[in-house]
């Protein structure tokens, strides 16, 4: 049968995507991000745009390189993008960042935020079955804070803590990530301000309930150990394996002795309604519940896994003990990919900025799941630094020579560097290269320079 007029129309459209794809060089990333499926997701977010020297996939390859990139400067980008024009024999009309960044605030923040959580998605629900907990998939969730340039827009939207005096603070915005253990990727995100009612991690965590299917399990820290949290994902069939929050006492003489400090108890509803609640949502909570805890040499766990048979104390003690991947996982989205301080001066580009950061993380991430699936390997036993690194690498030798890149021969390079095995390892928290000796700047920016032209220096100092 002929196709529709629409149907024509829509196949027409998404070859120009495609031929757009194939002709810059500089959307690599495209090229392994980009399957069908996320070809069809790219395409029915993308604007209405005109040819443009940055159309919108060259806007957010260039977007996701610089998230990459260690001098993520816009004008690294463009510079990055004209000496690529050169190279291929078309016109380099200015390295001047103004038409750059408009063509980031073009982009919808709903393809971006749309294809970090498909690239999450799929590489959660493709990883082998090896690299499963016991054939699940276990979900890891943490939050934290980043902070980002001090404007009247961000200050409004993100207001810096209390403690720092008005003009020499920063913005701090708290982001909550639901983590997928077997490959590192994020499943979904929400930002929100660091303080304020409806923005702690919990308010932020019932917002990405949805990411959680039947049959996963849900990992976390002692922080989410709550009543209502637990209450609500063991009515979906979600399981948890929580550390007990220190509010709450553990008395393994009580409830069904299940084996040495491990024992099924009864909790009971809170009496009090929390302030984000409705009544009717808290008469909905069931009166009890049904969970396990059990102890190790220095935490009690919680746990919805009642059966001793499907998952022993030694495999819960085990399988918390692989919590401190996520805190590898933000460590190497805040440092390595320098999302600690953001660079946008606006909120909306403050948000898109983290979320193609996320999305260039889904893309390392996707490579180390390859190279890892090809080499035998666990995703956790290779390193992601050094894939961002030969990756980097990979793109500017392929730039340069003209030649294709061989799949085969980055995925063995990426396999080669592992990360140690330390286990038990103890490091202490602090630095010991003194830093600079500047003093503090407790005075706004432009008072500071007053004082230096009336007085020839700061007071004080």
């Amino acid at each position: 049968m002929p196709k529709s007029r629409s149907q024509s129309r829509i196949a027409q459209h998404q070859e120009h995507i495609s031929r757009g794809i194939r002709e810059h060089s500089t959307v690599d990333f495209f090229n392994v991000l980009t399957g069908p499926l996320l070809l069809d997701l790219t395409e029915a977010h993308l604007p209405a745009h005109r040819e443009r020297l940055y159309p919108p996939t060259v806007a957010l390859s260039m977007f996701i390189r610089q998230s990459l990139d260690e001098d993520g400067s816009c004008q690294r980008a463009v510079n990055g993008w004209a000496a690529q024009r050169a190279v291929e024999g078309l016109s380099v009309q200015s390295v001047r960042t103004g038409a750059y960044c408009r063509a980031r605030q073009r982009l919808p923040l709903e393809m971006v935020t749309a294809l970090t959580r498909e690239t999450g998605k799929l590489l959660c629900a493709q990883a082998s079955t090896g690299w499963r907990w016991r054939g699940r998939t276990v979900k890891l969730v943490d939050g934290s804070g980043i902070s980002m340039p001090d404007t009247p827009d961000n200050q409004a939207r993100y207001p810096q803590p209390s403690s720092q005096a008005p003009g020499v603070g920063f913005p701090l915005a708290r982001v909550v990530g639901v983590v997928c253990l077997s490959t590192g990727a994020v499943v979904d995100a929400a930002i929100g301000p660091f303080v304020g009612k409806g923005h702690s991690e919990h308010g932020l965590i019932r917002g990405l309930l949805g990411a959680f299917c039947a049959g996963d399990v849900m990992l976390a820290d002692a922080l989410y150990c709550s009543y209502w949290l637990i209450a609500t994902l063991q009515s979906a069939g979600v399981d948890v394996l929580f550390e007990q929050h220190g509010s709450r006492s553990t008395d393994f003489r009580r409830g069904r002795h299940l084996g040495i400090r491990d024992h099924s108890v009864t909790w009971c509803k809170p009496v009090q309604c929390p302030a984000w609640m409705t009544r009717e949502q808290y008469a909905a909570y069931p009166d009890e519940l049904t969970v396990r805890e059990v102890k190790g040499e220095k935490r009690v766990l919680v746990t919805t896994m009642l059966e001793r048979r499907k998952a022993g104390k030694k495999d819960l003690l085990e399988l918390y003990a692989h919590r401190w991947h996520v805190e590898l996982d933000l460590r190497n989205i805040k440092t390595t990919l320098g999302v600690e301080v953001l660079r946008c001066l606006t909120p909306q580009m403050v948000e898109k900025e983290l979320w193609v950061n996320l999305l260039a993380y889904n893309l390392i991430r996707l490579l180390m799941a390859q190279a890892a699936l090809e080499a035998g390997l666990h995703p956790r036993e290779l390193s992601f630094k050094h894939t961002v690194q030969i990756w980097m690498q990979w793109l500017s030798l392929r730039h340069a020579s003209g030649h294709d890149w061989h799949r085969d021969t980055l995925l063995k390079l990426i396999a080669q560097v592992r990360v140690g095995q330390r286990p038990g390892r103890l490091e202490p928290r602090a630095r010991k290269r003194r830093p600079k000796p500047y003093p503090w700047l407790k005075v706004p920016r432009p008072q500071a320079r007053q004082q230096i032209r009336d007085l020839g220096h700061l007071p004080n100092v």
